[in-house]
């Protein structure tokens, strides 16, 4: 076997990145104005998701000085969600990690127990989509330990899946109840 001179092998490196340093600089960043529309288009939902009928402009709001807190972020409503059976569907979103959409209703907390071990077992996070206090929500949280539930609005997402129901689960391949 052949030994290659250091010397050599320097003068190699250097000209090949010498040649790499004439290439453009890409910068990847995202500050907006790019439309997620083909993202979701690709997850396979079977509607059209063209444009949420749910978007508006965000409103003007009093903004804290301090810390928020969780309890700054409540009450949490989704009006497009309600109550009611989920059709299960098929979807393609590899990679996606596994979610689910619940209330503090009694319906939700009986889904959320029946689920809980196969929740707990995806590694599902949990979006609390209607909620209106602090105390609602440790006692839901109580209800089901080892499960992260977090208070959301998803009207947006509801739109761009299709949803109007609520329990249901998200996964990459489909959603149920």
């Amino acid at each position: 076997m052949k030994r290659l001179h250091p010397p050599l092998l320097l003068m190699v490196l250097l000209s090949s990145a010498l040649c790499l340093a004439d290439q453009p600089l890409i910068v990847v960043e995202d500050r907006g104005g790019t439309p997620a529309l083909p993202y979701y288009q690709a997850l396979n939902l079977g509607h059209n998701i063209s444009r949420s009928k749910q978007q508006t402009p965000l409103a003007r709001q009093k903004y804290k000085s301090g810390p928020y807190s969780e309890a700054d972020m409540l009450p949490v409503r989704t009006p497009s969600l309600t109550l009611g059976k989920v059709t299960p569907r098929a979807i393609r979103s590899p990679g996606m990690t596994p979610f689910f959409l619940v209330g503090i209703d009694p319906h939700s907390r009986v889904w959320l127990r029946q689920q809980a071990d196969v929740l707990r077992n995806l590694g599902a996070m949990g979006l609390v989509v209607n909620v209106d206090t602090l105390d609602a929500l440790e006692q839901l949280r109580d209800s089901v330990p080892g499960l992260t539930l977090s208070p959301v609005p998803a009207d947006e997402l509801a739109g761009r899946l299709g949803l109007k129901h609520y329990p249901v689960l998200i996964t990459a391949t489909e959603i149920r109840q």
